[in-house]
């Protein structure tokens, strides 16, 4: 065990020798994979805050069904207890004419005026449907309007599935982007690093004859270098989260939307503790992946 930290200690402080002898190279190669790093990052952190916000949205799918005016209290109370019962439904709420004038009076104040000519009320009683959470697809949901559209008591059924649709088909497209995107990214900086680490390879060629001449094993000889990368890499990778951690917090409060995402969900989010360490890995393994491939090109071209 003692040996094996020891070797690995001693291979680690050459990948870092590497890093050290060519400075300038490796200055570029990291101030590169930081910025690639965080371009990934920022989809990513667009993704992962309209997908909570789609998620948050899909929680309060509701059904308003508005009444005929004259409906009786007693269908009313009939009509509530028999949409209980239907398993797409997890909640129904009753609003009377005089809760729906109340809210409007309270949401809209300066538009009192609009009610002048009127009536007393102009507003129908309505039930609330709330959508059960296994029943919240668009055909489900259409289902359901259709059912509410064919009761006798039904005037008029109002959704808002449509405007959520459109949300997760921009979240999709989002999602593909960010993909399409993220694989440039991640192909350029593999190749950034695979030159980085043939430049040291072509600068310790000669060191590296004599290590062949002397026994050394091929694992030997390439593990440095695939540390180097891994180095860069996870470097590369942690200050493209502090980048965005500090981006984050800058757009947050100039958005002035801690509460909500733009009134929706609970608000804007970093990522995730586990998505941070996968992001971190994601960092050393395209490290590692640039040195295998430079190491495959040196083989090839010293054969």
């Amino acid at each position: 065990m003692s040996r094996g930290l020891t070797r690995f200690r001693y291979l680690l402080g050459e990948a870092a020798d590497n890093i050290k002898a060519n400075r300038t190279t490796a200055v570029i190669a990291l101030a590169t994979t930081t910025f690639t790093m965080l371009g990934m990052g920022v989809f990513l952190l667009l993704y992962l805050n309209a997908q909570e916000a789609l998620g948050s949205l899909k929680d309060e799918i509701k059904v308003i069904v508005y009444l005929r005016d004259a409906t009786a209290p007693k269908e009313i109370a009939q009509l509530r207890e028999e949409l209980s019962r239907d398993p797409a439904v997890a909640a129904v709420e009753f609003v009377s004419r005089e809760q729906a004038l109340a809210t409007f009076r309270a949401q809209f104040p300066s538009e009192e005026r609009l009610l002048s000519g009127l009536g007393d009320n102009p507003f129908p009683a309505s039930l609330v449907v709330q959508v059960g959470p296994a029943y919240r697809s668009s055909e489900q949901v259409g289902a359901l309007v259709r059912k509410l559209k064919a009761l006798a008591e039904a005037d008029e059924v109002l959704y808002s599935q449509d405007w959520i649709e459109n949300l997760a088909v921009a979240v999709r497209y989002l999602r593909l982007l960010g993909v399409g995107i993220g694989v440039v990214l991640a192909a350029s900086m593999v190749t950034i690093l695979a030159n980085t680490i043939k430049l040291t390879l072509y600068a310790r060629r000669e060191e590296i004859e004599i290590l062949k001449l002397i026994g050394a094993t091929t694992g030997f000889i390439k593990t440095p270098f695939v540390l180097e990368g891994a180095l860069l890499g996870g470097t590369g990778a942690l200050c493209a989260l502090f980048l965005l951690r500090t981006l984050f917090g800058l757009a947050e409060s100039k958005l002035a939307v801690q509460g909500t995402f733009w009134g929706v969900g609970r608000g804007l989010a970093f990522l995730p503790d586990r998505v941070t360490v996968a992001f971190l890995l994601l960092g050393i393994m395209l490290g590692c992946l640039g040195s295998l491939v430079s190491l495959i090109q040196f083989r090839d071209a010293r054969s």
